[in-house]
C-alpha cells in the first residue's frame, strides 16, 4: 500500500453537532444535537486511480465482477447468477416516477472497471469517484488500508463543513450567484437530463467547490456508504446507510444531495452511482 495513492485526511475535532433535519424526508428527523468524538475523514471519495492500486496490490474482485452465490439466489437461473451490476439508463420519455425500474437496469458485465457496461471504460476517469461498490468493497478497502467507513453521523458532520443546520454542504442557496456547486441532475428526471452543471454522468473529484473543512463531492456525484445500519425488520434484508447523493439526484425526484439526507442501500448492492470514502479514528 502507498498512502501517498491514497486521499488526505481531514481531521474533525471533538464537539457537539446539530445534525438531522425537519425540512424534507422523514428519515432525516428529527433535527438534532449529538456529542461527538474526533476523528478523521478522507478529504475527497476513493477514485478509479486509487481503487485500481488496491485491486493491483490486493488481487481483490468485487462484488460485481463474482457470480452470485446460489446458496444464498437458489432461484436464479445459471444465466442469472452471472456477473452483474445495476446500471442507470434513461428512458426515452416521460414515465411513472413511481416506478423506477423503468430505469435501472442489471447489466451483465457492469462494474467499477466498465461503469456502463460492456464496452464502458474508466480509461479517461481515473480522478472520478469508484462505483459499483457494494458495501463488502468499501470495507475490504478500507481494511487494506488501514482505514474504516465513517459512521452516518461522522460523515454528516464533515459534510456539513462547520455549518450549523444549512440544508447544503455550502449553506442555503442551492445555487448561489447562479453557480452549480455540486453534480446532481438537472431537467425532468429521469428522462431528460439538462446537464447545466457541465456532467452527465460522475465528475472528477473536486470540479465543485470543497466545504468549509475542505472535503469535496459530499453533496452529489456519487452516493457514500456508511457502517451506521439502516432501521430494517427482522424479516427483509439487513440495509446500511448511505449519504450524500448523486449525480441522478433532482429536485423534481429525489432532492437528497444534502447532508442530512439519507437512504437505506442492501449490502449486496451495486450501482453506477454508489461509491465511499474512508475514515480514522483521530490521532492520539
Amino acid at each position: 500500500m502507498s498512502l501517498d495513492s491514497m486521499s488526505s485526511l481531514v481531521h474533525i475535532p471533538a464537539g457537539r453537532y446539530r445534525i438531522g433535519s425537519d425540512r424534507f424526508y422523514p428519515e432525516e428527523a428529527p433535527s438534532r444535537e449529538i456529542d461527538l468524538p474526533a476523528f478523521q475523514i478522507e478529504r475527497s471519495p476513493v477514485t478509479n486511480r486509487e481503487f485500481a492500486h488496491f485491486v493491483r496490490s490486493s488481487g481483490y474482485r468485487t462484488i460485481s465482477e463474482r457470480p452470485a452465490d446460489p446458496q444464498v439466489y437458489p432461484l436464479l437461473t445459471p444465466e442469472q447468477r452471472q456477473p452483474a451490476s445495476i446500471v442507470f439508463q434513461a428512458p426515452p420519455s416521460a414515465v411513472d416516477r413511481s416506478q423506477p425500474r423503468q430505469w435501472w437496469e442489471l447489466v451483465h458485465g457492469a462494474s467499477w472497471q466498465h461503469p456502463q457496461g460492456p464496452g464502458s471504460s474508466i480509461a479517461d476517469l481515473d480522478d472520478h469517484p469508484v462505483v459499483h461498490i457494494a458495501y463488502a468493497d468499501a470495507i475490504a478497502y478500507c481494511t487494506w488500508a488501514n482505514r474504516r467507513l465513517p459512521t452516518a453521523e461522522e460523515w454528516e458532520v464533515a459534510a456539513r463543513g462547520g455549518l450549523k443546520d444549512a440544508d447544503y454542504a455550502w449553506g442555503q442557496d442551492v445555487n448561489p450567484n447562479g453557480r452549480w456547486m455540486a453534480n446532481t441532475w438537472q431537467g425532468e428526471f429521469p428522462w431528460q437530463n439538462d446537464v447545466l452543471d457541465g456532467w452527465e454522468w460522475t465528475s472528477p473529484v473536486g470540479a465543485f467547490p470543497a466545504n468549509g473543512y475542505g472535503l469535496m463531492d459530499v453533496c452529489g456525484n456519487v452516493w457514500e456508504w456508511t457502517s451506521s445500519a439502516y432501521p430494517t425488520p427482522k424479516a427483509e434484508q439487513q440495509r446500511h446507510i448511505v449519504k450524500g447523493g448523486s449525480f441522478l439526484c433532482a429536485d423534481n425526484y429525489c432532492k437528497r444531495y444534502r447532508p442530512s439526507a439519507l437512504i437505506g442501500q442492501t449490502l449486496d448492492t451495486s450501482t453506477c452511482h454508489m461509491g465511499f470514502r474512508c475514515a480514522l479514528d483521530a490521532a492520539d
